[in-house]
């Protein structure tokens, strides 16, 4: 799964990574689909967690432009996705994730997977590590809260992460037309099966692919796929279901990072730092 990653790029850059044509900053309103334009850039998250604003890459069509072709757009939206039917948008937190293999059929995805797929721009991903004596003892209910060791998943060459996401809109009924947040426009980050192959640059103690971290893993589009992703005119689910496959094995690193990461109050560059060795000690 994933539950929480870092995003530490600037808007400009990611602009020049994705051939951003529009955006913030300095941005403009679409449409009043898109609620507030925000007031200032979002700064750098080294512990993005669920119900934050997120940056979103996005093919959208300018609402009322001459031109209707769909324009490369950088967006903020809100990580946890309520879908246009839903009556409140309580559940949003629950749904951070979609899985590939369900997302065309499941209700809460198969709309936005069909026409509002979008790239979450990361640095990369965090995933907590269970030892397998600890493992043992919390299923025999020994142990109620077993040690957990955090570690940060990255591309090895330290390019972005690029996960595929799906962004929806929701309308909030109890409030006017005009008002600022009338509407919300969440996301989702679609995950796959993790990666059993062995890892470019593994740790020298501890895990040596990510199924050995965890069974999921957020779905990275190499940017061959970039375009074919985000291009709202493709809509058969099964066309679209072929750019779910897992990405190149062998272009992923990762190492362990200091367990102040758990707390979503702790933010800064330094929880990235890579320890020499598990916190845990005992996990491995």
């Amino acid at each position: 799964m994933c539950g929480r990653y870092a995003a530490s790029r600037r808007p400009e850059d990611l602009a020049g990574i994705f051939e951003i044509e529009m955006g913030v900053p300095p941005g403009r309103v679409e449409s009043s689909l898109w609620g507030r334009e925000p007031e200032e850039t979002l700064e750098a998250d080294y512990n993005v967690a669920p119900t934050k604003e997120v940056y979103a890459v996005l093919d959208r069509p300018v609402k009322d432009a001459d031109d209707p072709r769909p324009v490369r757009q950088l967006r903020t939206l809100k990580w946890g996705l309520v879908p246009s039917w839903s009556k409140t948008p309580e559940g949003g937190a629950r749904m951070i994730n979609a899985r590939a293999e369900t997302v065309h059929e499941k209700p809460s995805y198969r709309r936005a997977f069909a026409s509002r797929r979008c790239i979450l721009p990361a640095d990369g991903y965090y995933e907590w590590v269970t030892g397998k004596q600890e493992r043992d003892l919390e299923v025999e209910g020994k142990k109620k809260r077993p040690r957990k060791q955090p570690y940060f998943v990255s591309p090895a060459d330290g390019s972005v992460f690029a996960m595929a996401g799906l962004y929806e809109f929701w309308r909030d009924r109890t409030l006017p037309d005009d008002h600022p947040r009338a509407w919300w426009v969440t996301c989702s980050v679609i995950t796959t099966e993790a990666e059993a192959s062995p890892l470019a640059v593994a740790p020298a103690e501890g895990p040596h692919s990510l199924a050995e971290i965890h069974p999921r893993m957020p779905l990275m589009l190499t940017p061959d796929r970039w375009d074919a992703w985000l291009d709202p005119s493709r809509t058969d689910p099964e066309d679209l279901r072929g750019l779910l496959a897992p990405p190149p094995p062998g272009l992923m690193r990762a190492y362990p990072v200091t367990t102040a990461v758990s707390n979503v109050r702790n933010n800064g560059p330094e929880l990235l730092k890579e320890l020499a060795a598990p916190e845990e000690g005992t996990l491995f």
